[in-house]
């Protein structure tokens, strides 16, 4: 079967793209630089709204076991403890994963590989995308393994090649913002006494430390920022040793291997040029504030996974294809800029630096983290689960606190219909006859769930109709039922709900 769809990096956002086109049928070719998973990966936290789109895709049980459930961040200044915040079930009745999980990104890549392995797909290692061409017809690029070129032919490009993604520099694209002063470490480590379970985080000046377990090795990955005065000579752990051990309060026994890195903060200024699409770090990088880089390329690769299968498969007119960096570049530039602002004031020497360490983390936060309310808007925002597509042409309507564009609300059990990985109509009461005819006649399956308490308190009105895309957003809350714009929608879109349709 030809290449439908050519993926240029074998990161996390690749390989989640790779799964969810496999899974839809889609012919997938990845390629990927490197010899295998990278060792000295940064990314640690996998949020509530990642695990969703991976329950989606059948592997989310597989993930949570491997991770470590991170149950409170212990905050310290100066070697000392000053503030804890509970993290445990902060987000209960919102997701069927209330908390943070860590699970560092290099065995994260290697379950990817595995789950994508298992879809008949394999990551071709080695390998470099050394240029190409697209026309109305398709994408011919030219790939060079070890130094033999080959000509590769695909409908579509997905560059999802990381910061200095090949893909994009090609498309000549813009990729604005700024790289922050200092010279980052990543490191895998043993430290002594009994293993850390918690998020452990040092806030400074001009510092800035984390540790957090790693279940597959019994280690620690610690990440922050090289001292000043290491920065001009090639760094070692031993380098850092001094001033980081002090930091978190820990010793360290033995160290498995040790990374220096740049951290940027940018956005391309497209994501897509008419067949080449970008997304995860090609697209946009972040800060290390809230640990939302990673999971937000997962989200593009979710986002962009069913568009592109819908159009391939005729099931949808091209410009569905538009909608991707309509809906992903304003949530990139939102994110990037909330998190440069965050990390910028954690490790500023200014007043507003020294107040938010001095006095907001150790006085307000632990106060805070005992309310429940302040707990949920806090999960909320890391979790990417408040992630809407309000001004999507995709989205409309409002019924109760849903509008179109937003998250579908779990409520226990209505998760689990969405592993069809297709359009749905659910209501949440009783569906009128009319409605029931339309669905039947689009081929859109429905699904009635009781209404209920639980359906109440997470904002759903009781017997509207809320049309759900492939990726778990709301398209349109009709708080009538209404058929006509259910039909239209269709109609703009060439949309097939259905693959037998």
């Amino acid at each position: 079967m030809a290449t439908q769809v050519l993926i240029v990096g074998a990161g996390p956002t690749g390989l989640v793209l790779a799964i969810a086109l496999a899974r839809r049928g889609v012919s997938v070719r990845i390629i990927d630089k490197n010899s295998g998973p990278g060792l000295a990966s940064r990314a640690m936290a996998v949020h509530a709204r990642t695990l969703e789109f991976y329950r989606q895709l059948g592997f989310a049980d597989v993930v949570i076991n491997q991770g470590i459930r991170i149950e409170a961040i212990h905050l310290r200044e100066h070697g000392e403890g000053i503030a804890a915040l509970p993290l445990k079930d902060m987000g209960a009745g919102l997701s069927p994963y209330p908390f943070v999980l860590a699970y560092p990104q290099d065995d994260h890549e290697r379950l990817l590989t595995a789950q994508l392995q298992a879809e008949g797909v394999a990551v071709e290692w080695n390998t470099e995308l050394e240029s190409f061409t697209q026309d109305e017809w398709g994408v011919r690029a030219v790939l060079d393994t070890a130094g033999e070129r080959r000509a590769c032919s695909a409908v579509y490009l997905c560059g999802c090649d990381g910061a200095r993604s090949r893909v994009r520099e090609s498309l000549k694209l813009e990729f604005t913002g700024g790289t922050y002063q200092h010279l980052y470490y990543v490191a895998d480590v043993q430290t002594a006494g009994p293993p850390n379970q918690d998020l452990v985080a040092h806030l400074g000046a001009n510092t800035f430390a984390l540790m957090l377990p790693v279940r597959s090795r019994g280690m620690q990955r610690l990440i922050g920022i090289l001292p000043d005065d290491a920065q001009s000579q090639p760094p070692t752990f031993e380098t850092v040793r001094p001033v980081l051990e002090p930091l978190l309060g820990v010793t360290v026994e033995q160290v498995n291997w040790f990374s220096t890195y740049r951290v940027h903060h940018r956005v391309a200024s497209r994501f897509r040029i008419d067949r080449c699409f970008l997304a995860g770090d090609a697209a946009h990088i972040h800060s290390p504030a809230g640990g939302q880089g990673m999971n937000t390329g997962i989200g593009d690769a979710i986002n962009l996974a069913w568009k592109l299968a819908h159009v391939l498969q005729g099931r949808a007119d091209a410009a569905l294809l538009d909608t991707y960096e309509a809906e992903r570049i304003t949530f990139a530039r939102k994110l990037v800029t909330t998190t440069d602002r965050a990390f910028q004031l954690i490790v500023s020497q200014g007043s507003g630096g020294q107040l938010l360490r001095n006095w907001l983390v150790p006085h307000v936060l632990p106060v805070l983290g005992g309310f429940a309310g302040a707990r949920r808007t806090l999960f909320k925002t890391l979790s990417q689960i408040m992630l809407h597509y309000p001004d999507s042409a995709l989205s409309a309507g409002r019924a109760g606190e849903v509008i179109g564009g937003d998250r579908l609300p779990w409520v226990p059990d209505n998760f689990t219909a969405l592993q069809t990985l297709d359009w749905q109509l659910h209501v949440y009461g009783k569906p009128s006859p009319l409605l029931a005819a339309a669905a039947h006649a689009l081929r859109l399956p429905l699904r009635a769930f009781p209404w209920s308490a639980a359906a109440e308190h997470a904002g759903l009105l009781e017997d509207a109709a809320y049309l759900v895309r492939p990726d778990m957003h709301i398209a349109l809350a009709l708080p009538r039922q209404e058929v006509d714009v259910l039909q239209e929608l269709a109609t703009r879109f060439q949309l097939r709900f259905s693959r037998d349709s």
